[in-house]
């Protein structure tokens, strides 16, 4: 009779040490089920370090701009992702996302031929209207006919340079193209200086440029060659659903208004969003 009772303790001890047991094991599970659906992945955006207003560091070492406050306004969306901006050189840009150091480019880049066959686009969140510049006082030159046989600086592997490139072979290879991996600023000091007669770039820039460095140039004629502004991601799997997770709040933002309060901040009314 005794054994009997002390069986029957035994198993009760049992089926309590179980149940407890099982009970922790449950709630750790949930601990790491919880802790595993609040992680969030890095995304690194690469961007120019001297490209205002669109994107440039300020006196703080801050990196600032429209395309860094469009960024932001998309991470807020974004819960399961942290974008964090690498700066650079223009020559770094690309570079820095072929190497997938980056994992974006936020750098009013625009869509190429040659580009498609290595990167995927965003919908477009800007559109640049294109301009020559020249020297202030300069008035010999007003349209692409007036480059002809003059310098004109560009940047390698930039869009206005591809356009550049295609009208000069379509109109006898006239002009004579300077080719550099300079900041757009320093482009902009050269034609100041003479060391080149002419660029390409849009109004929104070139105004920024002007303002901050004070350097001495001016738009001139008519303005051509718009082209939309799109954030650039490898063509691969992490490519493919960042720009699937992006795209809708991009519309969203073109449709509520979000793209033209930030575009009103940084170009003080100069912009044009479809």
């Amino acid at each position: 009779m005794k054994k009997s009772k002390i069986w029957v303790l035994a198993g009760i001890s049992v089926v309590l040490l179980t149940g407890v047991l099982s009970g922790c094991s449950t709630t750790k599970a949930k601990t790491v089920t919880t802790k595993t659906s609040t992680q969030t992945k890095t995304i690194y955006v690469a961007t120019q370090n001297d490209y205002p207003p669109f994107d440039y560091v300020d006196a703080s070492g801050k990196i600032i701009g429209y395309d860094v406050d469009v960024i932001k306004e998309i991470n807020k969306q974004l819960p399961q992702y942290k974008f964090e901006f690498i700066t650079g050189p223009w020559a770094t840009v690309v570079p820095s996302l072929q190497a997938n150091k980056t994992q974006i480019i936020a750098d009013q880049m625009n869509t190429t031929p040659e580009r498609e066959k290595t990167f995927v686009f965003s919908e477009s969140y800007y559109t640049t209207p294109t301009f020559i510049i020249v020297k202030k006082g300069r008035t010999d030159i007003t349209t692409l006919d007036d480059l002809k046989g003059k310098i004109v600086e560009v940047s390698v592997g930039d869009t206005k340079t591809t356009f550049l490139e295609q009208w000069n072979a379509a109109n006898g290879n006239k002009l004579k193209l300077k080719y550099t991996e300079n900041s757009q600023p320093d482009i902009y000091a050269d034609i100041a200086a003479a060391r080149a007669d002419a660029t390409l770039g849009d109004k929104v820039m070139t105004d920024a440029i002007v303002k901050k460095n004070g350097v001495n140039v001016q738009m001139i004629g008519k303005p051509f060659n718009k082209s939309d502004s799109v954030f650039v991601l490898n063509k691969d799997k992490q490519g493919k659903e960042i720009k699937a997770a992006i795209d809708p709040i991009i519309k969203k933002f073109k449709e509520d208004g979000t793209l033209n309060k930030i575009a009103q901040k940084w170009t003080s009314g100069d912009y044009d969003i479809k």
